[in-house]
């Protein structure tokens, strides 16, 4: 029949154009993609009866990918079966535009994450659908075009899994003040329950008081769920604990269409920092390597989504401090403790670039809007970055580094940089970022480490970095694990999902 190229950054013009009333008054969704094909067919009439109902076959099980077949003409397909020529374009325009959504997300990306970066995947759509009317595929085709990451593979099953469990039962908690260790109460007695259905606590344990059983089975459940591990049920643990399989259901939905805007090829070697799960994996041939903890931006200042290519890493760095952070962190802290400018190992230069003698400086009259200076800070113990940064050059001027806060990783919820990614251990992050660049072995790290010089070491071939936001990953164990959606994100998603396409 025919060929034609409709790729990643063509989706907009596989659903271009004003939709139209086509065949059987239903409303056209790709109209431009459907018209090409048709004008480019050897036959007047795409669709046979077998390839028709194999369509309809495939819309429907496009409810496995957390999609609403009924926004792809389903109910009109249905009724237009017996009038071939009246449901033929239809049948086209319900294809495109399902394939579409299946190979780069049903949702505009940019809209959803602004600062996303990272390319779709690609296909010839029209090559594929022509394939597929020939070979006698069209009920496989649709899947075909779904991510192929394990990780994707999993959310499936387990979106099978809950809606085959939709109807079991999801006992609450009632609202109200923290549950600590001790207190008793009919609250305390609807949090075991709701623990028991859970099968982190034995019934037999429904005592209606806070005991070590039930804080222990509340800190499983608040690891499990990247919650901070106090043992103490306060909102956020309730709220999390209150979510049933509903909920679940549509934030596996949410983290599928995620997946659907990932390019195909991650990268042989690539990096995958989850800000939801506050954690950045190592992967090399699609397995995991390593998994650091990492801490993320405040949600005020929220580490933003993209992807780039780790180029380079820099032992013991000065901190070119951020003008933005200079005025609203460094300028009030200077005025309460002027002596925190050399103690903290800090340079004041003006706008010319000439070093400045702090002590000469009265910073009670600084003016925040139009602060004169750049701040850096000298390598050491006190340096904001520690001992590393990994650099992945972006707009956002953010990047994986050390801290001199280590403690911090003991929590478990930990969402307090100004936005860049603060690694632990990222040494040994370095090491593996490092194994294929020649001459920088462990030794020759730890020994520029302990020079206290700022080194610079180019990687060898640049390694990919995506940073995402998930919330229901693998747990390692086959499973899936629902973590807080600590910048509430998957509402908005969720609601575009909703919504019929137009």
């Amino acid at each position: 029949m025919m060929s034609r190229l409709i790729a990643g950054a063509l989706l907009a013009c596989v659903l271009q154009g004003t939709a139209q009333a086509g065949p059987g008054d239903s409303e056209m969704l790709a109209p431009v993609a459907t018209e090409d094909f048709h004008e480019a067919a050897d036959t007047s009439l795409v669709w046979n009866d077998n390839s028709y109902d194999a369509l309809i076959a495939a819309l429907q099980a496009l409810e496995g990918h957390g999609l609403d077949p009924g926004h792809y003409h389903l109910d009109a397909l249905e009724t237009l079966r017996p009038k071939r020529a009246e449901r033929d374009r239809v049948a086209t325009d319900a294809w495109m535009s399902a394939a579409a959504h299946m190979l780069y997300g049903k949702l505009d990306r940019a809209t959803f994450e602004p600062d996303w970066t990272a390319a779709g995947r690609e296909a010839d759509l029209a090559a594929v659908l022509d394939y597929a009317l020939d070979s006698g595929t069209v009920a496989t085709s649709l899947e075909q075009l779904a991510p192929v990451q394990s990780a994707y593979g999993l959310l499936k099953q387990e979106l099978a899994r809950l809606r085959v469990n939709a109807d079991e039962p999801v006992s609450s908690v009632s609202e109200g003040p923290p549950l600590k260790p001790g207190m008793t109460g009919p609250r305390v007695e609807e949090l075991q329950v709701r623990l028991a259905e859970l099968g982190l606590l034995e019934n037999a344990a429904l005592s209606g008081t806070m005991d070590e059983a039930t804080v222990a089975a509340v800190e499983v459940f608040q690891t499990g769920h990247a919650l901070e591990t106090d043992g103490i049920a306060g909102a956020s643990t309730i709220r999390v604990l209150n979510q049933g399989t509903a909920e679940h259901i549509a934030q596996v939905r949410v983290n599928m269409e995620r997946w659907r805007w990932l390019p195909g090829d991650l990268g042989q070697r690539h990096l995958r920092a989850n800000i939801a799960g506050f954690e950045v994996t190592a992967f090399e041939n699609g397995e995991p390597q390593r998994t650091h903890l990492i801490i993320v931006g405040k949600t005020y200042r929220q580490t933003p989504v993209f992807s780039d290519k780790i180029e380079y890493i820099i032992f013991n760095p000065w901190w070119e401090t951020p003008y933005s952070l200079a005025r609203a962190d460094k300028l009030p802290l200077f005025r309460r403790d002027p002596g925190a400018v050399q103690r903290l190992g800090f340079q004041v230069l003006d706008r010319s670039g000439n070093i400045v003698d702090p002590s000469t400086i009265d910073w009670n009259t600084v003016s925040s809007a139009s602060f004169p200076y750049r701040l850096r800070q000298a390598p050491g113990p006190q340096n904001a970055l520690g001992q590393v940064k990994i650099i992945f050059p972006n707009k956002y001027n953010v990047y994986l580094h050390d801290t001199p806060t280590r403690d911090l990783f003991a929590r478990s919820q930990r969402a307090f940089s100004s936005g860049c990614l603060r690694a632990q251990d990222p040494i040994d992050l370095s090491e593996w970022l490092l194994e294929n660049t020649p001459g920088w072995d462990r030794k020759r790290i730890d020994k520029a480490v302990a020079s206290g010089k700022e080194t610079r070491v180019d990687l060898a071939a640049s390694v990919p970095v995506h940073v995402l936001y998930y919330t229901a990953v693998s747990d390692g164990s086959g499973g899936v694990r629902y973590l807080d959606d600590i910048y509430e994100r998957d509402a908005r998603v969720l609601a575009g999902l909703e919504v019929a396409p137009e």
